[in-house]
């Protein structure tokens, strides 16, 4: 199956409901919905618009996320943070692991890049096999990790 090496997306897509889980709400009744706009070939690393309406709630990440804000607003709080509020033209990075109490003012719309963290294990492994074929293997005869002949 070919899949292009390159995608384009727009923002103006049309969303689709994607609720919070409710056990995290504080206040209000914030609705989110998002829609995908790219995943890598791995399905580790995604790419995706997000809109969520006014209300308080906990977010936990089990993935590394960096977030642009497009529109609206938003007041983050965590644990060693006070309380900072975030509008349009913001970059927020949230490690794997983090957890922030949310608090969008009317509306917030962000662009998201989030990946899945791999062990440090398995990354340094990676980059050791990519280093012994660049050195061992002709470049005419390499093809990307991961991809089969087909």
């Amino acid at each position: 199956m070919s899949r292009s090496l390159i995608e384009i997306a727009r923002l103006t897509v049309d969303l689709t409901p994607r609720p919070i889980e409710s056990s995290w709400i504080i206040e209000g009744k914030p609705e989110a919905s998002w829609c995908i706009l790219s995943q890598s070939t791995d399905g580790l690393a995604t790419t995706m618009v997000w809109h969520c309406t006014g209300g308080k709630f906990d977010w936990f990440y089990d993935f590394d996320e960096t977030v642009l804000i497009l529109d609206g607003s938003i007041v983050l709080e965590s644990d060693g943070m006070p309380p900072q509020r975030y509008v349009a033209g913001d970059v927020i990075f949230f490690k794997d692991g983090a957890h922030a109490k949310w608090h969008v003012e009317g509306h917030v719309k962000k662009l998201a890049f989030c990946r899945k963290t791999s062990p440090v294990w398995f990354g340094l492994a990676l980059r050791v096999f990519l280093k012994l074929r660049k050195m061992f293997l002709p470049a005419s005869q390499r093809q990307p990790a991961g991809l089969m002949a087909g």
